[in-house]
C-alpha cells in the first residue's frame, strides 16, 4: 500500500531540536524552528554530541553571523512563498528587507557570496517546489496555481516551472493524476483480494 504524507516542517524542526537538545543535557531557550539559545556555556563533548544526534536529521549548526543571515534569507522567502496570495507582498525585496532590517542590496550581494547562487534563483525554485506541492495534494487548475503563488501571468509562470523541471505545469499535473489513478486502482484491488481471503477464511 502506498500513501501521500503532509506534515508541519516547522513543528517537526521544533520537535527534533528538543529532542536533540534534551538528550545533549543542554540548558537553552528555543527562539524559532531554527533558532536557539543556550543558557550556560556547553562543553566540547556534549557539543559534538548535539551536532551528531542533529546531523542523523540533516541539521547542521550554523556559527557564521553571515551564513546565519543566509540561512534568515532562505526561511524568509519560504515563509514568503507559503502565504495566502491575500497576505503575499507584491515586491519580494521589499518583504526580505523589512522582515529582516537590511536593504535588498546587502542582502543580495551577501546570498549571492555565500551561496554563489542569487536570491531571485532561490525565489524562482522555492515556488515551483510548492507549485509541485500544490499539483500533488490540491486540485487547482494551473491558473489558480499561477494566482496563488502571485504570478503576473500563467504564461510566466508555465515558462519557470519548465525551465525548472523540464515540463510544463499541465504535463506535470496530467503525469500526478495518472498516478493518483494506478494508485487507487491498486488500492481497489488489494481491497477485493482481502475481501476473497476473508470469505474463504469465514467458510
Amino acid at each position: 500500500m502506498k500513501f501521500y504524507i503532509k506534515y508541519d516542517f516547522n513543528a517537526a524542526c521544533k520537535k527534533i531540536l528538543e529532542e536533540q537538545l534534551d538528550k545533549a543535557g543542554v540548558s537553552y531557550t528555543l527562539l524559532g524552528s531554527r533558532e536557539v539559545e543556550i543558557k550556560q556555556s556547553i562543553s566540547t563533548k556534549k557539543m559534538n554530541l548535539l551536532c551528531v544526534g542533529l546531523g542523523n536529521y540533516g541539521i547542521e549548526i550554523i556559527e557564521s553571523q553571515k551564513n546565519i543571515l543566509v540561512q534568515k534569507i532562505k526561511d524568509t522567502i519560504v515563509e514568503m512563498v507559503y502565504l495566502d496570495e491575500t497576505q503575499s507582498p507584491l515586491r519580494a525585496s521589499d518583504y526580505l528587507s523589512e522582515k529582516l532590517q537590511y536593504s535588498y542590496g546587502y542582502l543580495s550581494n551577501l546570498f549571492s557570496e555565500v551561496t554563489f547562487t542569487s536570491i531571485e534563483n532561490f525565489i524562482i525554485l522555492q515556488k515551483i517546489e510548492r507549485a509541485k506541492q500544490l499539483i500533488t495534494t490540491t486540485e487547482f487548475s494551473v491558473s489558480e496555481i499561477a494566482w496563488e503563488l502571485n504570478y503576473s501571468s500563467v504564461a510566466h509562470f508555465c515558462t519557470q516551472f519548465k525551465g525548472v523541471t523540464g515540463l510544463t505545469p499541465t504535463v506535470f499535473q496530467r503525469i500526478i493524476k495518472k498516478r493518483r489513478k494506478l494508485l487507487n486502482e491498486e488500492t481497489d484491488n488489494e481491497m477485493i483480494v482481502d475481501t476473497k481471503n476473508n470469505k474463504i477464511k469465514d467458510s
